[in-house]
């Protein structure tokens, strides 16, 4: 019996779905699907190999139902509607209650076995009013979930700087972190404006190319090492880690770029940034300040801008 890897809710989850009784689905064709939630509607990627169940991470189950129908479609259409006047009301209560809570999102199920309260908070909420005033007003169980900045975006933003839609809310299904030692590794401006992506965060497009940055560097001489060149000796100042090439400064002071091909010899690793006389010059004694005070800095920028979401959700 085939199975099939289905997206299904708008927080785009990624599941393994078998099917009734053999049915074969084509890639994109909208479905109506079971999980563990109750019935949603979903898109079918493609057919689950084990090839592809081995490269997903914890994805969710259940069983494909049927394909949508124009009943089916008259009924989101329906339910897309009640969705707003149920988003307003839930608001309206927020604001009697008083709670420091930001409505992100209101989700009903296709089967309305549930309504799904999306929401952003500094603090933990006391929402246990507001959850009985809701489930009165919508008669089905009421599910809060609290999420992060970056499902903020996910559920909200449209497209980014680059001009397609924002990666969260098309491909991705994880969101792992992103720091700004990619960014530098790079060479990447380091303007936040430019660098962070609509949820204020650093872009998760940074890590697409990272492992494939690192791997290329591992072939090039680190900045600082003393090298053997078919040229001379010389120091590492800078690398060029896609076109394979490094800036040295020779014995002579020039100042040249070479393949890593032409690099003969490792003398030492060295390290860190290359200091020019002049620098080494106006340094303190027993100092380093400068070089403390740089590496302070490197130290908070390398600071993990992701934000995981935070813990699961609280039903009543």
């Amino acid at each position: 019996m085939p199975k099939y890897v289905v997206r299904h809710g708008v927080m785009r989850n990624l599941g393994v779905f078998s099917t009734r009784g053999g049915e074969t689905y084509a890639r994109s064709m909208p479905v109506i699907v079971r999980t563990s939630r109750g019935l949603e509607v979903g898109e079918v990627l493609c057919e689950a190999t084990d090839h592809v169940v081995a490269s997903m991470t914890e994805p969710t189950g259940g069983q494909i139902l049927r394909e949508q129908n124009e009943e089916d479609a008259r009924e989101l259409r329906r339910l897309a509607e009640q969705e707003e006047r149920e988003f307003e009301l839930c608001r309206s209560q927020i604001a009697a209650l008083a709670l420091q809570m930001k409505l992100i999102d209101v989700e009903r199920l296709y089967g309305g076995e549930r309504v799904v309260v999306y929401y952003l908070a500094e603090e933990r909420i006391d929402f246990r009013q507001l959850v009985k005033d809701l489930a009165k007003e919508f008669q089905t169980r009421i599910e809060m979930r609290q999420i992060g900045v970056r499902d903020e975006a996910k559920l909200l933003a449209d497209y980014g700087d680059c001009g397609k839609p924002v990666c969260c809310n098309t491909h991705l299904s994880e969101m792992p972190p992103v720091s700004m030692r990619m960014a530098k590794l790079q060479k990447a401006t380091l303007d936040p404006s430019k660098i962070s992506g609509r949820c204020g965060r650093l872009k998760c497009c940074l890590r697409y190319e990272y492992d494939t940055y690192q791997e290329l560097q591992k072939d090039l001489p680190p900045i600082g090492a003393q090298i053997i060149t078919n040229k001379g000796r010389a120091q590492v100042l800078a690398q060029e880690i896609l076109a394979g090439q490094v800036m040295v400064q020779m014995d002579d002071m020039r100042r040249v770029v070479i393949d890593a091909a032409d690099v003969l010899t490792v003398l030492s690793r060295g390290g860190g940034r290359v200091k020019s006389k002049r620098q080494e010059e106006l340094e303190p004694e027993g100092g380093g300040v400068a070089e403390a005070e740089m590496a302070a800095e490197e130290e908070l920028a390398a600071e993990d801008w992701s934000e995981e979401s935070p813990s699961g959700p609280d039903e009543q």
